[in-house]
């Protein structure tokens, strides 16, 4: 604390909420006043929403499924790499949480409160060996006379953090939706906490009426005028035997009372509706689609894997590229050719069809090796499965055009005598019917069991595959 007091205390530092016509994100109100009326909600109150709860837990849960990959530049492409020791928190971030731990709780902090904090925690040589995700409501960012970037720490005794002003170095800040400063992001709570109030009062107006035995409350009516005395008897004696535990007791009553009920009844204010469009609105907001956290079908026609490929694109790969980069950033490891990914392929673990598919597409399109596509499966390699392989028909265009250029490329009018080629040099003609006793040169055609061949190499002796390429399959052959 002291160091940093004495590097920056000359500094004017100006927090960007001080006058800057913010309004407090730590309580919302559901229409004007409610604050002064003590009828506001807190974000614990709307985290508790129970679509709140699932689409952030579900967000949460995606990215902490997600391990961290260190690559590195290999002749154009991206390899695994191993981690250097100046990098030991990509092993594990700090000393109370592992990665799928650490991520999680930082995907919380920036839906719930808009941004995550994350302090590089130094050793006496300067080395970063803990990463510690800091309380949003504790840390703020400040600016300089001269623009600079520094952030005001609070006391924090699980991460070891003081009172204390560091500079942007030190910090790894993700935020979102920064629509009034971009040192700020807005949570998505602020969209969506009237629609998440809303539910909750719902739910309360539900709890409350159906641990009344669904019996709404009303009033008693005397056919004619009654002393305050009496009404208050009967109120009283109401009260006493038919509420609360006595609620289902049957009533007697006299001198011709009428009871009325006078609250709404559930299908009056069409509380299904309204909690139903309480929760598309707060899944909507969240890009999570509905029927991922229990409040909707899947729509008819659509695949699942089609439906979280959607999910992943409009929901999760915003937050997972700005993980990627920040990290990047925050250990300079562009510089020197390295690159953090978060491994999305862990979210296909239990989506075995579509997994196997891919891999299948791969193999036969020679992206993929045997070994390769087993891999991803666990299981062991095979002895010559990490070699690519094409089917044998499959030619270059330049092979096909220097075929089509001969006088019968088919060799539909091949002649009947047999033509020795040991002395000939001249490549591309055809030689007849395929016999042992002829040598032939690199880039002649043969006719063998009704097929066309191309000369591959210099050849002598038995047909051999090696030195033959299959040019045209023999007619009526599929």
């Amino acid at each position: 604390m002291g160091i940093f007091d004495r590097l920056f205390r000359k500094k004017s530092l100006q927090s960007v909420h001080s006058n800057q016509g913010w309004t407090s994100l730590f309580v919302h109100e559901p229409y004007s006043g409610a604050w002064q009326k003590n009828d506001e909600l807190t974000r614990e109150d709307l985290a508790a929403h129970p679509a709140v709860f699932s689409c952030i837990s579900l967000i949460s849960q995606d990215i902490g499924k997600m391990g961290v990959l260190l690559k590195k530049q290999k002749g154009g492409i991206l390899v695994d790499a191993p981690i250097p020791e100046d990098l030991v928190v990509l092993k594990r971030p700090n000393h109370y949480q592992n990665w799928q731990q650490f991520l999680e709780f930082w995907m919380i902090c920036r839906k719930l409160r808009g941004n995550a904090y994350g302090f590089k925690v130094r050793d006496v040589f300067g080395q970063v060996v803990k990463i510690v995700i800091l309380n949003p409501d504790q840390t703020k960012p400040l600016i300089s006379d001269d623009g600079q970037v520094f952030y005001q720490l609070g006391i924090d005794r699980l991460n070891s953090t003081e009172s204390v002003v560091v500079p942007a170095s030190e910090i790894i800040h993700d935020r979102e939706n920064c629509l009034y400063h971009p040192l700020v992001g807005i949570p998505a709570i602020t969209a969506y906490g009237i629609s998440a109030g809303l539910g909750l009062n719902i739910l309360k107006n539900s709890k409350t009426s159906f641990g009344n035995m669904s019996r709404p409350s009303g009033i008693l009516v005397a056919p004619g005028a009654i002393s305050e005395d009496k009404a208050r008897a009967i109120g009283a004696a109401w009260n006493a035997n038919y509420t609360g535990q006595n609620i289902g007791k049957t009533a007697v009553l006299g001198d011709d009372l009428k009871y009325q009920p006078i609250s709404m009844t559930a299908s009056d204010t069409q509380t299904i509706e309204q909690l139903k469009m309480s929760n598309e609105i707060i899944c909507s907001v969240l890009h999570v689609p509905a029927f991922k956290v229990g409040y909707g079908t899947i729509p008819a026609g659509q695949k699942v894997g089609d439906l979280n490929e959607i999910y992943f694109s409009d929901c999760l790969q915003s937050p997972v590229e700005a993980i990627e980069n920040l990290l990047d950033d925050a250990f300079d490891l562009k510089a020197r050719g390295l690159e953090i990914f978060l491994d999305v392929d862990s979210l296909l673990r239990m989506d075995k069809e579509t997994k196997m598919g891919i891999q299948e597409r791969g193999v036969k399109a020679s992206i993929f090796t045997p070994n390769e596509a087993r891999q991803q499966f666990n299981l062991e390699p095979l002895v010559g499965g990490d070699t690519v392989y094409m089917q044998q028909q499959n030619y270059s265009l330049e092979a096909l055009s220097k075929r089509d250029q001969l006088d019968d490329p088919f060799g539909k009018s091949a002649p009947n005598t047999p033509q020795n080629t040991e002395n000939s040099d001249q490549k591309g003609q055809y030689q007849g019917v395929f016999k042992t006793e002829n040598q032939y040169k690199s880039g002649q055609f043969v006719t063998h069991k009704g097929s066309l061949w191309h000369c591959e190499k210099d050849h002598s002796g038995e047909f051999s595959h090696e030195n033959f390429k299959l040019a045209q399959k023999k007619w009526g052959d599929e």
